[in-house]
């Protein structure tokens, strides 16, 4: 009998089964990498490896033109404190914007914000036309204080204890869902409870 000469040979067999190798192993990573992802409940809500470390030292010039001062490590000593990274290019920074201002008048809650990459005038007229909410400012011009912080894209709110302990991290923009749902509830167990329900 003779060999079929369309019949691959074994050695071409044994090319392809090596071919097949990075192939499988990058779709069993795939495949893990997404099982991770859906087996949160959100899947905007990626895991941060600073909650539960301290927060990261700052020293950021102020906000030129605004009355407000520098952002440093002392502005946010001893305080519960929302660290909050927007920029006046940044649409959903505006639409969060109202649940930052709500947060600004609870006398038990200190907001500071980080500028991202932004134009000094720009941000102005973003904080002149829809109010400054933040105690202090800290101008971050190339991203270098973001990245300490782990900031994947902005918006994005950080909730520091008293003690200067990381405890929460919001990626994206607050809603009225996760102001009443996520923020409000780390803030009254870290402080207390009061009734701070936006509606």
């Amino acid at each position: 009998m003779r060999d079929d000469p369309q019949a691959p040979s074994p050695r071409s067999k044994w090319r392809f089964a090596l071919a097949a190798i990075p192939l499988l192993v990058f779709g069993g990573l795939a495949v893990a990498f997404a099982a991770q992802i859906l087996s949160s409940d959100d899947p905007s809500e990626i895991p941060s490896v600073l909650i539960g470390k301290p927060a990261p030292a700052m020293d950021l010039p102020a906000l030129q033109g605004s009355d407000r001062p520098a952002l440093t490590s002392a502005q946010i000593s001893g305080k519960l404190t929302i660290v909050n990274v927007f920029a006046s290019w940044c649409v959903p920074c505006r639409q969060e914007h109202p649940f930052i201002m709500a947060l600004s008048k609870d006398p038990d809650i200190n907001v500071v914000g980080i500028n991202y990459k932004d134009n000094p005038d720009n941000a102005l007229r973003f904080l002149g036309e829809l109010g400054n909410p933040y105690a202090a400012i800290g101008i971050d011009k190339n991203g270098a204080k973001a990245i300490d912080w782990g900031v994947y894209g902005i918006p994005e709110s950080f909730i520091v204890g008293p003690d200067g302990t990381i405890i929460f991290k919001k990626i994206g923009p607050i809603d009225m869902q996760s102001y009443n749902d996520e923020i409000l509830p780390v803030i009254n167990r870290t402080i207390g409870p009061a009734s701070r329900l936006m509606n």
